[in-house]
């Protein structure tokens, strides 16, 4: 069967066939996902019932396995009993616990995750950003939880002569802390705020095998270099609210099976509701960034 890409939307996310995830890759598969990764940001592939062995091998085809964690021992701050014997390098997405239940909503894993429905680049907080996020959805809740995404590239395409030129050479400082203020969770220790410390990103990357630009947003950017708190923080706002206009948003309605990737680069995502008494099991893997968008502070 020959590989066939099917938009989503103009330019942007497109859906794949012809390609068995759950398989070792052909080159010429492999040269396919990285040519359209490059050109639409986001891939779907539906009717992938991946084990997290698989996931793990088709991920390893494009890099290596970024460290999610900050040296604590679970993801998301998860409990001993919230966590789960997942293969190693699979990121658990789910809202589910060790014992199959749903995550307590009166929990820190739930409420630190609460987050993630804002809009963000995967670890944008950290100083090398990570490069490609893949997710599968191993079971989906009968309502809500699409995943969004919005093209950066589109974005900073539309941008007037004058925004151009404002936002060109802008750092900002990004830490889950300033994304999870934002929901109203603060109580951090101050190991986890050490750990947390703001990183230095470019507002605006270039990618550097095609030269477009898009803008790096995230809701983890809560400063930019050089302006006041409010000042600095009102021209984020504002930069979000025009690059998630809905012109430039593809909406993804999970199917059990499916399997999405996406370049955190050129895109910015979100999860969206759902009934969180339902189980939601998505498992990531996310590829290691290649280098720093600008040198850090010391």
């Amino acid at each position: 069967m020959s590989i066939a890409i099917h938009p989503l939307r103009d330019g942007f996310a497109v859906e794949v066939s012809g390609i068995d995830c759950t398989a070792p890759l052909s080159p010429d598969a492999v040269a396919a996902v990285n040519a359209g990764m490059d050109a639409y940001g986001v891939l779907v592939f539906h009717g992938q019932p991946l084990t997290d062995e698989q996931q793990m091998a088709f991920t390893l085809n494009f890099g290596t396995i970024e460290n999610t964690g900050y040296g604590m021992p679970r993801i998301h701050f998860r409990t001993e009993q919230e966590a789960r014997p997942l293969a190693e390098g699979i990121g658990d997405f789910s809202n589910v616990r060790g014992d199959g239940k749903a995550i307590d909503r009166e929990s820190r894993a739930y409420m630190f995750k609460l987050a993630d429905r804002l809009w963000h680049s995967d670890s944008s907080f950290k100083a090398v950003p990570a490069r490609w996020s893949l997710l599968s959805g191993r079971s989906i809740p009968s309502w809500g939880g699409n995943t969004e995404f919005a093209d950066m590239r589109a974005a900073y395409d539309a941008l007037d002569d004058r925004w151009r030129r404002e936002v060109e050479n802008l750092v900002c400082l990004h830490s889950q802390m300033y994304s999870r203020e934002k929901v109203g969770f603060t109580e951090l220790t101050d190991a986890e705020r050490l750990a947390f410390k703001p990183v230095r990103q470019r507002l605006v990357r270039t990618n550097p095998r095609t030269g477009r630009k898009s803008l790096f947003l995230s809701s983890h950017a809560g400063a930019i270099e050089g302006m006041s708190g409010p000042d600095g923080r009102m021209l984020l706002h504002e930069l979000t609210e025009f690059a998630t206009q809905e012109r430039f948003v593809y909406s993804h309605n999970w199917q059990v099976n499916d399997f999405v990737l996406w370049d955190n680069a050129v895109t910015m995502h979100r999860g969206r509701r759902f009934d969180p008494a339902e189980l939601r099991d998505i498992r990531q893997t996310r590829l290691a960034g290649d280098a720093m968008t600008i040198q850090q502070a010391a």
